[in-house]
């Protein structure tokens, strides 16, 4: 969260309703990536209401793929085997989770929400952006060579062992790219579930840039896949062998 004093509770219990449907060990980790507005003190007093809470804090912004690395940190610390990705805005319905768990069952290594398979879809999304959308991600699953239809979506579950490998830099959104890159040659499973994109209403300061650079963060690692740039990781890493 950055910012989400508007959607902060409404978040945090709706996800805490959705995971008392698990039958399995959840908890619901919110990285509190530098908010200055009331966000910080609404999740101070949700963790009292709400026992599978654990609030993380980065004292200044970071940037997404920053919580993103802090978040799968503090899963690995906690003995989780998955996690699962969510924006805080709930345009990520968590009606959803149930078939990720379906595909953690079956132990599916990444498996990615689609907005481009049966069932899936977008709803009151500005035309532009799904022009624009549609467009990147029938490049970039050309270029990935992976059968993952909505490669951007940020909603998203992937073994912990796996994420925990991954040498993740990128500070903001494109760190979905580069984790899908690194799940290229790190994971052997892949799942797709349909679900159904919302567009967010008023301002954010966490929204997608569309400038060149932006677009270029993202397409530089589909690039990569698609000229078999292998990632380097540890030396003591044998999972690529």
């Amino acid at each position: 969260m950055y910012n989400e004093e508007v959607n902060a509770e409404r978040c945090v219990r709706a996800l805490a309703a959705a995971l008392r449907t698990t039958p399995f060990r959840t908890g619901l980790m919110v990285i509190d990536d530098g908010s200055v507005d009331r966000t910080p003190s609404i999740l101070k007093r949700l963790q009292s209401e709400v026992p599978s809470l654990v609030v993380v804090t980065h004292e200044v912004n970071q940037g997404y793929g920053a919580a993103v690395r802090t978040g799968v940190q503090q899963a690995k610390l906690a003995g989780y085997t998955y996690v699962l990705f969510m924006d805080s805005d709930l345009t990520n319905d968590p009606k959803y989770i149930p078939a990720f768990v379906e595909g953690m069952v079956r132990g599916v290594d990444v498996i990615k929400a689609s907005r481009y398979i049966h069932g899936g879809g977008m709803i009151s999304v500005p035309r532009y952006r799904v022009a624009i959308s549609i467009a990147g991600n029938v490049l970039a699953r050309n270029l990935m060579g992976l059968p993952i239809a909505d490669c951007t979506n940020g909603f998203r579950a992937a073994k912990v062992d796996i994420l925990s490998r991954m040498p993740l830099h990128e500070a903001g959104f494109a760190v979905i790219m580069e984790e899908l890159y690194y799940a290229k040659y790190l994971a052997k499973t892949f799942a797709e579930i349909p679900c159904v994109l919302t567009s967010r209403g008023g301002d954010t300061l966490s929204k997608f840039s569309y400038r060149p650079a932006a677009f270029w963060a993202y397409l530089k690692y589909a690039l990569m896949a698609r000229l078999r740039r292998r990632p380097r990781l540890d030396p003591d890493d044998r999972s690529m062998a």
